[in-house]
């Protein structure tokens, strides 16, 4: 009996042959967040209080993904998340299978809404952060790539604000990629179309480049709430104009921000990959003089 209760408490609560009973183990919110490749629940564990997410991915849409990477071993998207530790990235605390044959990751919960809610609403309560914000986002994107990874989905709806808004997470590592060479290769267009870089779209070789882009795009969507090519198309149509087009001159919408910050905002933004913004860390050495106060003239 001894025997078999250690091997019972090593599953989940509620488990059944080491696959999670969901039901059994937590009580989910009604609503579900739908995702590229998944459905994203609030859920609390009955057994602790303890509130998480928890993310039950779609087997058609995943199967579709991964058949980009036949023969690579690519580790999933937990794998991935779990390997990755930084307080500004969301953490992966388990994944497996359910009892109905559904795969899912279990991950820290963020209670606040997405930057993409608040450059949406032109929300101006979190102006007085907003510097912090793009540090906090610049730290994060850094740990991914120096866990060796490339994100491929840099876009405002990835990273999550504290309730009080002073600070953030990035999530999500569903279309997250090794940095290595196999994974570079032209052909893999995913990601979110108004972030995309240009070497994506044109189906050239990438690397962790294309996620400055995207950070890029992102930092001037938080600073200005517009975006750089001025596009409301979600298609990706919107990504055609990455390279064909001069983005507007953040100017344009904050003629008073520091010119350091708007140097590196551009240079994020740059079409050519060789004289493109190359890391996070440039990123923040670049702007390590702006204040909070420069931010705040308009």
């Amino acid at each position: 009996m001894g025997i078999i209760k250690k091997i019972k408490n090593a599953f989940s609560a509620g488990g059944n042959l080491g696959r999670l009973d969901v039901a059994a183990r937590f009580t989910l919110d009604r609503h579900a967040y739908t995702g590229t490749m998944s459905k994203f629940h609030v859920a609390k564990e009955m057994g602790t209080g303890n509130v998480y997410g928890i993310k039950l991915l779609d087997k058609e849409k995943l199967k579709l993904f991964q058949a980009r990477f036949k023969g690579l071993n690519k580790p999933s998207e937990a794998e991935i998340g779990m390997e990755i530790d930084n307080p500004l990235v969301a953490k992966t605390f388990e994944s497996g299978t359910t009892t109905t044959g559904i795969e899912y990751i279990l991950m820290e919960y963020i209670d606040g809404p997405g930057v993409n809610v608040l450059v949406k609403q032109r929300n101006q309560n979190f102006i007085p952060f907003r510097l912090n914000l793009i540090r906090e986002m610049a730290i994060s994107l850094q740990a991914v790539h120096d866990a060796g990874f490339i994100h491929r989905d840099i876009c405002p709806r990835n990273f999550i604000c504290a309730e009080n808004l002073e600070s953030l997470k990035l999530i999500d590592f569903g279309l997250t990629v090794p940095n290595r060479a196999p994974y570079r290769l032209p052909g893999n267009r995913t990601g979110t179309p108004q972030y995309m870089a240009p070497e994506i779209v044109r189906r050239r070789n990438t690397d962790q480049r294309v996620d400055l882009f995207a950070f890029g795009v992102t930092v001037y969507r938080v600073l200005t709430f517009e975006h750089p090519w001025g596009t409301t198309d979600t298609t990706g149509l919107a990504a055609l104009a990455h390279d064909t087009r001069r983005f507007t001159d953040i100017r344009e919408h904050r003629p008073n921000l520091h010119p350091k910050l708007v140097e590196a905002v551009h240079q994020c933004l740059t079409v050519d990959p060789g004289k493109r913004m190359d890391s996070c860390k440039r990123f923040l050495n670049r702007i390590r003089e702006v204040k909070q106060e420069d931010l705040s003239k308009q």
